[in-house]
């Protein structure tokens, strides 16, 4: 993460046991500097000297004039305070999607999310969630700290469960010591975990229907981090915006819910203080955007994910596109890619079918996005036109959304 990559170097020649590569007639060995260029792909020879991006000069006072043209707020994807600092520094009005998991990979984190997968009870998988505790709840203070009185939304946990553990065999040996388990019955559950189409599969609010202490867990995590730091700072007014992944039908939403509002008031009425919080959910699937109606009685806030809405709207999956779209560009069947800039004509109206239905059953339902699709113009221009509160891209791409808003 923040980890500029240049991709794609085929004159690159690679001498792995060596330790060195070669471009033409030029060797460079391991500890010789090179610089990339992530916007425009350039591989440098040598250390250039480099300066932190910034918004200042006439750049500064042409995005002031932006922000009082654009009715449109302009939020930004962060899971790190160093990302939120870097979002608010390019004029984010708040986080739109902070993704919890991106704070599990930590190297004094990982252990314990293993041992929460590898467990099999609930004693064993909430005793290693007793452990991830108090890392994510110093997470959330930092971002609070950070966001003051801006609005952030969090995800809770998403992705499947095997992302999480290794994939090479010394891996596997390594983590089955520090599990006092077998390899070979760390290799069963790993293999049991495998999924076909991980994409569409135990994932999402699914892992919080299948382990609501996971959900208990994240919700407190958020919770206390909000009164901790409201406590040091009276005059912020944090409102924890708590977001529940992948939603297809309202039982699902319903039960997840109770999860969070059970956890969240217990410890809200042990602490003696007020503090307020909303409940809202990602439009991602299809499906739910049909039933938004049903689904906007339940929630304060809708964010659609484009990224996963397009996915399975194109039945196309984001990861392996690149192997065919191609072709597709070439014989004139797609104009653009649909997960770079917005497919308004399918993707689009499934957005704008679900904002009319939210809206009738929940008049005071706030609308977002937290798509890439967030920082693309044109379809900044189209969110903006049907009606939604807020767009959120990655921290580096906020200024040109906040210009196509004003546009």
């Amino acid at each position: 993460m923040g980890t500029c990559c240049v991709s794609g170097c085929d004159k690159i020649k690679i001498d792995e046991e060596n330790k060195c590569f070669s471009i033409d007639e030029k060797i460079f060995k391991e500890g010789d500097y090179i610089s990339l260029d992530g916007s425009t792909g350039a591989i440098y020879d040598g250390k250039l000297p480099t300066i932190e991006a910034s918004i200042s000069g006439n750049f500064e006072i042409l995005m002031n004039w932006a922000d009082k043209k654009r009715n449109l707020q302009v939020r930004a994807n962060a899971d790190t305070p160093d990302d939120a600092k870097k979002a608010l520094e390019f004029g984010a009005s708040g986080i739109g999607l902070c993704r919890t998991e991106h704070m599990f990979f930590k190297e004094e984190r990982i252990k314990a999310i293993r041992e929460m997968i590898v467990a099999t009870t609930k004693k064993d998988r909430q005793k290693a969630l007793n452990k991830i505790l108090p890392y994510q709840q110093k997470d959330f203070e930092e971002m609070y700290r950070v966001l003051k009185d801006k609005p952030i939304t969090i995800r809770l946990l998403d992705p499947p469960l095997h992302e999480f553990l290794p994939k090479e065999e010394s891996e596997i040996k390594e983590m089955a010591i520090d599990m006092n388990m077998s390899a070979e019955d760390l290799k069963m559950i790993i293999i049991g975990l495998h999924e076909f189409n991980p994409m569409m599969g135990h994932r999402g609010c699914r892992l919080a229907i299948s382990f609501p202490e996971i959900a208990q867990m994240q919700t407190a995590a958020i919770i206390k981090a909000a009164l901790t730091v409201k406590t040091e700072h009276p005059e912020y007014n944090i409102v924890p915006e708590i977001m529940i992944p992948l939603i297809g039908s309202l039982k699902e939403l319903q039960f997840v819910k109770k999860i969070i509002k059970d956890t969240a008031d217990k410890i809200i009425e042990d602490s003696n203080l007020k503090l307020n919080y909303e409940i809202g959910t990602m439009i991602e699937l299809p499906r739910a955007a049909i039933i938004a109606d049903k689904i906007a009685k339940e929630v304060s806030f809708f964010s659609f994910g484009t990224n996963d809405l397009t996915q399975m709207t194109f039945g196309i999956s984001r990861d392996d596109a690149g192997k065919f779209l191609e072709h597709y560009y070439n014989n004139k069947i797609y104009e653009f890619d649909p997960f770079q800039k917005l497919d308004q004509e399918g993707v689009g109206k499934i957005i704008e079918k679900a904002i009319e239905l939210g809206k009738n059953t929940n008049k005071n339902l706030t609308l977002g996005i937290c798509g890439e699709h967030g920082g693309d113009t044109s379809s900044v221009e189209f969110f903006n036109k049907i009606g939604l509160n807020y767009v959120s891209c990655s921290p580096y791409r906020v200024p040109a959304a906040r210009l196509a808003a004003s546009q």
